[in-house]
This record gives structure tokens, C-alpha cells and sequence, in this order.
């Protein structure tokens, strides 16, 4: 803890950087997972190619796919948010599956009965039942994003983890072990807090679904 004592503001930049390189690389993952998990409940043969790929990627340790990625993108933050991207495509893509497959079937029988399109299903039925679900994989991608995201420092993209790999080349003295410590402490707070803030929010979802399908 002394190191957070002392250094406050450091802390709280590499901590901003560290969220920075999170919600960039959540928000383009879903943008791209989500659309795909749709493609595959419309189209069942993708089923296996693309949750197969991203399953793959998944099992890439993280160093080797920075190796990888980095004579394409460079040394720095892009390198580690294409990463964090296909990391956590995996998560959002089998859970809007699940999401949307878990839509009843009578709730679309009546929403076809109501005369609405594919497309009105899909954006005013399916995904709204389903957006618990998929909270859910975003939930797991984003805390699994923040602890890879410490390795990115290693390829220059900051975070939390240059306090990490600092404190480790000088860990034979009090103030590498120190900041070490404060790096990693910090890490597992932000991890936590958004397991918990999107928990939260998942929760308040589906006590939303769940009055709706009362109501229904």
C-alpha cells in the first residue's frame, strides 16, 4: 500500500489507461460478436466455423498472440486491442446464441400472430428477452480483458501493468515489490468492479424481462 499512498496520481493515470484499453476493446467486440451470434441463429451451419475460430483464438496465450499481432500493428496500444477484441469474441458471441435461442417460443409465436417482420422480432422481441444473457458474456470478456490487458504493457500500451513488470525487473527491492503489489492490487479492483457493476446490471435486466413476461 505505500506505494498508493505515495504515488496517487501515477496510479490513477495508468488506471485510466487501463479502463481505456478495456472499454475500447469491450465496446468493438460486441460490436462485432453480437452481430455474428445473430448471423449464426439465422444461419445454423456458421455455428461451427465461427465459435470454433473464436474458441481458437481464445487458447492463444496472450504473449504469443501480441508476437503475432505486433509486426501488423505495431508496438503499442493497437496491438493489444485487436487482442483484447478477438480474446473476448468468444464470450459475446456463444452468449447472444444462447441469448436468442432462449427466447420462448411462444412469445415469437405471438409476436409473428401480432404481423411483426424478422426484423421487428429481432430488435423489439429477441434481443431485449435476450440482453440478459449476452450482459452476461460481456461481463465474463470484460473482466478476463482486464487481467490480459496488464501484459499489454510489456508492448507499450501502459495500464496498470507497468507497474507490474516495473516492480518485477527490480523485485529485489522494497519498491519493486511495492509497486508490484499496488499493480496488482489494483488490477484485481477493477476487476471486481465491473464483475459486480455488470453483475448489478444483468440482475436489474432481467428483474425487467422477468415483469415483462409476467405481464405476458
Amino acid at each position: 500500500m505505500n506505494y498508493l499512498r505515495d504515488n496517487p496520481d501515477r496510479v490513477l493515470e495508468l488506471t485510466r489507461q487501463h479502463v481505456e484499453l478495456v472499454a475500447i476493446s469491450i465496446l468493438i467486440a460486441t460490436l462485432i460478436g453480437v452481430p455474428l451470434g445473430i448471423l449464426v441463429t439465422r444461419q445454423r451451419w456458421l455455428d461451427g466455423p465461427v465459435i470454433g475460430v473464436s474458441g481458437v483464438l481464445y487458447t492463444v496465450p496472450s504473449l504469443a498472440l501480441f508476437a503475432i499481432l505486433m509486426p501488423y500493428t505495431g508496438l503499442g496500444r493497437a496491438t493489444v486491442i485487436v487482442a483484447l477484441v478477438l480474446y473476448s469474441l468468444l464470450a459475446i458471441v456463444r452468449n447472444t446464441v444462447a441469448g436468442i435461442d432462449g427466447v420462448p417460443p411462444a412469445t415469437l409465436d405471438a409476436a409473428r400472430g401480432m404481423g411483426m417482420t424478422g426484423r421487428q422480432r429481432l430488435l423489439m422481441v429477441e434481443l431485449p428477452l435476450a440482453l440478459p444473457v449476452i450482459l452476461a458474456g460481456v461481463r465474463l470478456a470484460t473482466v478476463a480483458a482486464v487481467g490480459i490487458a496488464t501484459v499489454g504493457a510489456a508492448f507499450g500500451a501502459g495500464g496498470l501493468g507497468r507497474l507490474i513488470f516495473d516492480g518485477i525487473r527490480s523485485i529485489a527491492t522494497p519498491r519493486g515489490v511495492d509497486r508490484l503489489v499496488a499493480g496488482a492490487l489494483v488490477a484485481s479492483a477493477l476487476a471486481l468492479a465491473a464483475d459486480w457493476g455488470l453483475a448489478w446490471l444483468g440482475n436489474a435486466l432481467r428483474r425487467d424481462v422477468g415483469r415483462v413476461g409476467g405481464r405476458g
